[in-house]
């Protein structure tokens, strides 16, 4: 008999809801001795069926929704059909677009908590976020085999949050060959390089995928100043729109070398790109003390809040970052500015932005708001899964 997690009285509402995370709280008891990552049934405090998830004994999420279908059973051919539910979509995306690199599982989002794989040519790069994950590795692996024979797979589950989770971080090739050191990819005519191996997340940020159109769209005649560069690649999409110069900036020398890759990868000016190692905020007071000017901002820092505790200072820092940016910016100038913590609330995010004008002694319009690529759905029972948010202002 399989185990089984009983809720209290009143606490199977989000689950009715088909929300996917059962959290500690609403445990009255546990029925067995699963262990972690263990599929379990979820029973109401009547002993009613209502889900079927991953135990999760280290986590305040104790447990993640699996399937909400009785007689569905989690094994190899379940991935296989969340993987074809999930490939369906992204073929329509990939030639809309032009890719050769998407993410193909969006965790929660498509149905597989404490998942994320990303495809970038024939490799597939998973990421096991969960103890659940973790459990299931050989049979998503094998549905993976089965789906995509032509691919290579590669393990970066070297993410801190395994550690909530109670698992040791793992990267490594998984089947099939080593990545290469850089390896290109192209969306809307554009290649870029990824460093599956040692770059960010799973490599790079497959989120941003419109943002960078939108600034490509408004980079036309514009001096760029691109915060927190990373690779480049929207340096690249500004030099593409036709920008007058584009300034990199960010902390690493080896990720600007990339960006510098990038561009020359697409044959554009180098000459109208510079590249800066530097803490951005400490630059940004320089260049107004120097009274540099620019026509276009791109503000896209790394995540400010990693739990609810934070948030307070980085609306500090959000709201101090975007004034020096305002204050940078000539009349008509346009600042992208972009949040990717989970736990910024969007209409907060505006707020801060509207705060920072006020600070900066201007007025800013909004004029587009961004959010993540539409390879990174959002599922309606799961909010949550709503992470990236941005605004292009226009400095009046």
């Amino acid at each position: 008999m399989r185990p089984s997690l009983v809720l209290a009285k009143g606490r199977e509402k989000s689950l009715l809801r088909r929300h996917p995370w059962i959290f500690s709280g609403a445990v009255l008891r546990l029925e067995g001795k699963p262990t972690a990552g263990e599929t379990i049934d979820i029973l109401d405090s009547q002993g009613k069926w209502l889900a079927r998830a991953a135990y999760s004994p280290e986590s305040q999420i104790v447990a993640r929704v699996w399937t909400f279908q009785q007689d569905e059973v989690i094994d190899s051919e379940f991935f296989v059909r969340r993987l074809q539910q999930a490939q369906s979509w992204r073929d329509w995306l990939a030639q809309r677009d032009g890719l050769n690199g998407y993410r193909l599982i969006a965790g929660e989002s498509d149905g597989l908590p404490g998942i994320t794989i990303d495809r970038f040519q024939n490799f597939l790069v998973l990421q096991l976020l969960s103890a659940g994950a973790e459990h299931q590795r050989a049979a998503l692996v094998s549905a993976l085999q089965q789906c995509y024979p032509e691919c290579s797979i590669y393990d970066r589950s070297d993410v801190s949050v395994r550690k909530k989770e109670g698992l040791e971080l793992t990267q490594g090739t998984v089947w099939g060959e080593m990545p290469p050191a850089l390896l290109p990819i192209t969306e809307h005519g554009m290649k870029l390089l990824v460093d599956i191996q040692h770059g960010h997340k799973t490599g790079f940020y497959l989120d941003q995928r419109d943002s960078r159109l939108a600034a490509r769209n408004y980079a036309d005649g514009r001096r760029v100043l691109n915060c927190f560069s990373y690779t480049g690649a929207f340096a690249v999409a500004a030099l593409m729109g036709n920008c007058q110069q584009v300034i990199s900036v960010d902390t690493s020398q080896s990720v600007l070398d990339i960006a510098k890759q990038n561009i020359e990868l697409n044959q554009l000016d180098l000459s109208k790109a510079e590249f800066i190692r530097d803490d951005v905020f400490q630059l940004l007071r320089n260049y107004r003390a120097q009274g540099e000017k620019f026509d276009m901002i791109i503000m896209d820092p790394p995540k400010f809040v990693e739990n609810k505790s934070q948030l307070a200072s980085a609306c500090r820092g959000y709201k101090d970052i975007n004034m020096l940016a305002i204050q940078l910016l000539r009349p008509g100038g346009i600042l992208l500015s972009f949040s990717c913590s989970g736990l910024m609330p969007t209409d907060l995010f505006q707020k801060i932005l509207a705060d920072a004008a006020l600070d900066a002694g201007h007025d800013i319009q909004f004029i587009e708001q961004f959010r993540q690529a539409a390879d990174h759905p959002v599922i309606a029972t799961y909010p949550e899964g709503l992470y990236l948010k941005g605004f292009a202002c226009r400095i009046m």
